[in-house]
């Protein structure tokens, strides 16, 4: 009977490890989202490590500029999915099909989805409301 335990001191208790976790939860999607997502060494479509000194040219010789970090075949599929919307394209690359055109502007519309919810004011209200807290 001298064991008796506070009901008050046991939720307390169980409000801050619910706030903890919610703490910890939130530096997983900040880290998810700011860190997987945008790794500078790897490629965005295939997730492959890359090597970001290449440069991309043309059958011209000039200077390709591409929106993405790709490696070097997603960086040439890349440039393919943008000749075949002008009418071109490798011939010799007969699966490139319109499902393959179609799976790449799904792809570009998901990147271009990802980067307006980090510029979102919820997010960059989580990014502020993180920042100095350390998520141990």
């Amino acid at each position: 009977m001298a064991d008796i335990i506070s009901l008050d001191s046991k939720q307390q208790l169980s409000e801050k490890q619910k706030k903890e976790i919610k703490r910890k939860q939130k530096f997983i999607a900040i880290r998810k989202t700011l860190h997987c997502t945008n790794c500078m060494s790897k490629c965005e479509k295939c997730g492959i490590q890359i090597n970001m000194s290449r440069d991309i040219y043309t059958d011209t010789g000039q200077k390709q500029r591409i929106p993405y970090r790709f490696c070097e075949n997603c960086s040439d599929e890349y440039l393919d999915y943008i000749d075949r919307l002008k009418g071109g394209g490798d011939p010799d690359c007969y699966w490139r099909n319109e499902l393959w055109i179609e799976t790449w502007a799904k792809w570009i519309n998901y990147r271009g989805a990802g980067d307006s919810y980090m510029k979102s004011k919820e997010f960059q209200q989580l990014v502020e409301e993180l920042q100095g807290l350390s998520p141990d």
